[in-house]
């Protein structure tokens, strides 16, 4: 990743009883990455690259999301130690739109003006809703579902 990225050994914990796991981030680790309740970190988990934001949830340690894609990618799940390598994310965060979701923007420029306005995180949960459809017709169907959002 970067000269001050930190590799670490981690247990990936279940929030509550939801399918939502995180990891927690060791104190030691978080002071030498100057890291703060939500800074923005590019993470590797098991090798597999995700860039987020550090959370607290009533913990003294910050926290960190480990995706349900991700986990399952690396065949790890609630319990599993895990290799995590962090640093601090200083790049912009851009979201790529596929060609299709670029169309139908140039058709909506409303749309579109009030999507760049929506947070980095916003942005991607809308464009990976569309691009994780199997299916073309649901994926016309997603973007159809966020051109009608963006415009309410």
């Amino acid at each position: 990743m970067n000269e001050s990225t930190i590799t670490f050994q981690a247990i990936i914990m279940q929030h509550e009883d939801m399918d939502a796991g995180f990891i927690a981030i060791p104190v030691d680790i978080a002071a030498k990455l100057g890291a703060k309740y939500r800074s923005k970190v590019k993470a590797k988990f098991d090798g597999i690259e995700y860039r987020g934001s550090l959370a607290k949830m009533k913990s003294d340690n910050l926290l960190l999301g480990v995706r349900k894609n991700i986990r399952t990618e690396i065949a790890k799940s609630f319990g599993d130690t895990i290799e995590v390598q962090i640093a601090l994310d200083t790049e912009p965060r851009i979201i790529e739109l596929p060609q299709d979701v670029i169309e139908i923007f140039e058709a909506h420029p409303q749309a579109k003006a009030r999507f760049d306005k929506l947070s980095y995180t916003h942005q991607k949960e809308h464009i990976n809703a569309i691009n994780d459809a199997k299916k073309i017709e649901t994926r016309n169907k997603r973007m159809i579902k966020m051109i009608d959002m963006l415009l309410k």
